[in-house]
């Protein structure tokens, strides 16, 4: 792996001389020399055997599907161009997507190519269930893809140094925030003054909104059918988007290193138990979506998007935007029929970091069964949809029909968009998934501006508010050691905390439960790894701590 990686300078600077004397395009494609007039004419290149691809991949949502026929341009255009049939399931990443992915690798049918969600890939290394991508994944094969991702990126992010799973191209920006029915609360102040509700900046002002949305008929139809808040525990988990890990000074659901250099995972810690007991007495208030915890991945979103609730949590650049497609605020309206629905962007953390730094999240892996020639020729696409052209159309549709494009500026066109792609599906959320995970901004890897002329001023603010938000350094992608899996121990952790919060009356045996999981189910082992590895990373010591 070492000398890989410490080849990839080299690699490149080569693969740019072949390049530059071949005139190579981001497609791939040589662009032949003039030569001697009386030279014989060569002979074409032959056609390439014809490959039926089937690859599993994430999508951010569950609200897009693919169109039948030729209206699914985007898959016309790969089948076409690489001579392949692709067969692909797509879902949204989350338990479920996990779940499947395990039943096919157990059954012994799994595609050729799929995502998986970060913490899952470590058993999939260690059990040879995967291949190794050594000879595919390099600076020569893909010299698109490493416009996107670095080798620092790229080193830090494999499992026990095996060089088994790679980063889909990521987003560098996050897209944290709540989100609130600033109608419901104009609505309410207007109906009583002494309310004095505002757009939440901290956890008691969130709290006051939630209690007002389920008790004083914000949508003013008389009746006692709408909540505070909505999330989805998928009948297996505490969701990080309530707020209470928030209030409790914890990122969401997730691990952080803090100002003292301790490396905090905010669901194994003794904080833990008062996040549990915080939201024990949040759901005693009713103001939470009494289904929160069977909703499934999206299911929060329709809850929104039905007015039955007005808060909830997204990474979604867009999620709430005037008038994309995938926006909860747009179906809100076509939903509910009221055109004022209005959602603002907030946090609650002020100066408190939300999270660590960007760094790659989604891996594309290949089946340790699949044949060579498909990973070779699902690497050429991958790279393909790594170009500029090959981004543009699966995230945007066709050069001077979905967008128009000068020097490096891309301006979208709208109603193109909408008739050929909303209005079938949304596709390109599920094609821009693929490899790219649907980046929005690739200004800061390909170079490309892209102008929306739908974002409007309300789109603007929600960008600006998420602006404010501060982040922890983490400095790498972290694995745990060899042997130890950090889904299994998930599984367990999240088991731990559903039993506090449903079966017992309080949380006062939480330390007892942690101290289970730090040694029965390995914790411990697993985040002193962890903080060794991030100790690397950012050159000074790094400690778990639970306290």
């Amino acid at each position: 792996m070492k000398k890989r990686f410490n080849q990839v300078v080299v690699l490149t600077m080569a693969s740019a001389l072949i390049l530059s004397a071949c005139g190579k395009s981001d497609t791939g494609s040589a662009t032949p020399t003039p030569g001697n007039s009386s030279s014989p004419a060569k002979s074409a290149a032959p056609t390439k055997e014809k490959l039926t691809l089937n690859w599993m991949v994430g999508t951010p949502t569950n609200n897009s599907s693919l169109p039948s026929g030729d209206k699914d341009f985007v898959k016309k255009a790969i089948e076409e161009k690489f001579n392949v049939e692709i067969k692909l399931d797509y879902m949204a990443m989350g338990p479920e997507f996990t779940t499947k992915l395990n039943t096919l690798l157990a059954s012994g049918t799994a595609p050729d190519m799929f995502h998986a969600e970060g913490t899952a890939t470590s058993k999939y290394v260690n059990d040879g269930a995967v291949l190794d991508l050594t000879n595919y994944v390099t600076p020569a094969k893909m010299p698109n893809y490493f416009k996107w991702v670095t080798d620092t990126e790229m080193k830090r992010y494999q499992v026990g140094g095996k060089f088994m799973r790679a980063p889909v191209p990521f987003e560098k920006n996050w897209y944290i925030s709540y989100y609130v029915r600033k109608d419901w609360i104009d609505a309410l102040n207007a109906k009583d003054p002494n309310l004095k509700l505002k757009v939440p900046t901290n956890y008691d002002e969130m709290l006051a909104v939630m209690k007002a949305f389920t008790f004083n008929d914000p949508d003013g139809n008389g009746k006692n059918d709408t909540y505070g808040f909505t999330t989805a525990g998928a009948g297996t988990s505490i969701p990080g988007d309530f707020p209470e890990w928030v209030k409790n000074g914890m990122v969401p659901a997730g691990f952080y290193v803090d100002k003292d250099n301790n490396f905090i995972d905010s669901g194994t810690n003794l904080r833990t138990a008062k996040v549990l007991e915080d939201i024990r007495k949040t759901l005693d208030l009713k103001v939470v979506d009494p289904d929160w915890f069977l909703n499934k991945s999206g299911d929060q979103f329709t809850k929104i998007q039905q007015g039955k609730a007005g808060i909830f949590y997204s990474t979604v650049r867009d999620i709430a935007f005037d008038n994309t497609s995938n926006s909860v605020q747009k179906k809100t309206r076509e939903t509910t029929g009221n055109q004022k629905a209005e959602f603002a962007a907030f946090h609650i953390a002020g100066d408190v970091p939300v999270t660590y730094e960007p760094l790659p999240g989604v891996p594309f892996l290949f089946n340790a069964k699949a044949d060579p020639k498909k990973v070779e020729r699902t690497i050429e696409i991958l790279d393909w949809l790594a170009s500029p052209e090959g981004y543009l159309l699966a995230n945007f549709g066709k050069e001077n029909v979905h967008y128009k494009k000068e020097g490096n500026k891309i301006t979208l066109i709208p109603d193109a968009i909408k008739k050929d792609i909303s209005d079938n599906g949304n596709f390109t959320e599920i094609w821009g998934g693929v490899f790219s995970y649907n980046v929005k901004d690739p200004s800061n890897t390909i170079g490309l501006q892209i102008v929306d002329p739908r974002e409007t001023d309300h789109d603007r603010a929600i960008l600006a508010s998420m602006k404010k938000n501060k982040y922890y350094l983490l400095g790498t992608n972290v694995v745990p050691p060899v042997g130890l899996d950090i889904g299994s121990y998930r599984t367990q952790m999240r088991a731990k905390q559903v039993k506090v919060l449903f079966e017992e009356k309080d949380s006062s045996n939480w330390p007892k439960y942690l101290q289970e999981l730090l040694d029965t189910y390995k914790a411990k082992a697993i985040f002193d790894a962890y903080a060794e590895q991030i100790s690397t990373a950012l050159g000074k010591k790094v400690t778990f701590k639970t306290d």
